[in-house]
């Protein structure tokens, strides 16, 4: 893949009542712009990913185009890219394939979504679509439909591996620690695993730290063909792989698994060549969920990664040193986009305190929806160090 990222940018995420969409994405398509040294006229199409503008705002159609609209790329080619959860890391392969075709030399991908305001089941109404509505009815948001899912889950995983809640909070502080060490993270603050454990349950056996936050927040980067990257005199990373998968009813749930396999061939590289991970831990259980799928722990024993310290920012197999959707936060339609910005910043030296040493390959995993026996969508992204 003949892609390069070129610059980043990324707002705090948090809850902000009185801030629109439409300021989150221009600051963080900007600030990519500023960071890749790149002029507005040299973008030659946008991608903008947002999962539920339509339901939190009421704006459809034209969701780029006004949310971009005071950005200083308004008036640029767009398109608007919606794929739940999953929504700007679907932008960013998109945006890659676009490069890569070789029909444009720039291309800005932007993530953002707008989940907090006056009312706060809206939000709760939106992620409610993102299972068949036809089969489950229209959800009033009273309920915390995804984290009734990933309860479900997370007792299953339980059951099946031996692993106890208490691995469920490990995953939950190592997140929040990681959390508090970055400065865009909407929750700073570090618990320990007994604190996690004492606090109110939502859907048993998941306490309220184990659970990701509404909220809202916008990252972007500017791609281009890696040819161009090496003439300008800033650091880039490299596009190894981005793969886009999907779930059908009746399937064996195993959509992130396949997506990965199909990113691993794509980069030539398996999960013992990856030096960090960004995956989509809604909830902790997900952390241990996905580190089988995706091959960086045998069946049965993600748990143990964490309970070694392994998933740790200087551990063996770091794991959402940004902090994760649980500490970073998870404005739905930004979430993609983020991880994608932490890999290329990590990769770039620019992690801060939470750097990995000698980071040189880096994956995002980053799924959405529920359809079956697991999600819906699914992107699984590989971005390499140049140089």
């Amino acid at each position: 893949m003949d892609v390069a990222i070129v610059g980043t940018g990324i707002t705090r995420f948090g809850m902000f009542v009185g801030t629109r969409l439409r300021e989150l994405a221009a600051e963080a398509a900007d600030a990519a712009l500023a960071d890749a040294g790149v002029q507005p006229d040299e973008i030659g199409l946008v991608v903008f990913g947002n999962a539920a503008a339509g339901v939190l705002t009421g704006q459809e159609m034209i969701r780029a185009h006004t949310a971009l609209g005071g950005s200083r790329v308004a008036g640029r080619p767009m398109v608007s890219v919606e794929n739940a959860c999953a929504s700007s890391s679907s932008a960013f392969h998109l945006g890659a394939m676009a490069v890569s075709s070789g029909a444009y030399d720039h291309v800005l991908v932007v993530g953002a979504e707008k989940m907090t305001g006056t009312d706060r089941t809206r939000a709760g109404r939106a992620l409610a679509t993102a299972v068949d509505v036809e089969l489950t009815g229209e959800q009033d948001g009273s309920r915390p439909v995804f984290m009734e899912i990933y309860a479900a889950e997370a007792r299953a995983y339980l059951e099946r591996t031996g692993a106890s809640a208490r691995d469920l909070a490990l995953v939950a502080a190592k997140s929040l620690l990681n959390g508090s060490l970055n400065p865009i993270a909407q929750n700073r603050t570090a618990l320990t695993a007994d604190e996690i454990l004492a606090a109110r349950t939502i859907v048993a056996p998941l306490t309220r730290p184990m659970c990701s936050s509404i909220g809202d927040g916008a990252a972007a980067c500017v791609l281009t063909r890696t040819d161009l990257a090496r003439r300008r005199d800033r650091p880039s990373v490299r596009v190894l792989a981005s793969a886009v998968g999907a779930a059908r009813v009746g399937d064996a749930g195993d959509v992130v698994g396949r997506t990965a396999r199909a990113a691993y061939e794509q980069a030539g590289v398996g999960p013992d060549g990856i030096d960090l991970f960004e995956v989509h831990d809604a909830a902790s259980p997900a952390e241990l969920v996905i580190a089988e799928e995706i091959g960086i722990a045998a069946a049965g024993e993600g748990a143990r990664l964490a309970r070694d310290g392994a998933t740790g920012i200087g551990g063996t197999r770091p794991v959402n040193v940004s902090g994760g959707l649980l500490a970073r936060g998870h404005p739905i339609g930004a979430t993609g986009a983020a991880q994608i910005v932490e890999l290329a910043d990590q990769l770039r030296g620019r992690g801060g305190a939470r750097q990995v040493r000698q980071a040189r390959i880096g994956l995002a995993e980053n799924a959405g929806g529920s359809l079956g026996d697991g999600p819906a969508a699914c992107v699984v992204t590989i971005l390499a160090a140049v140089g």
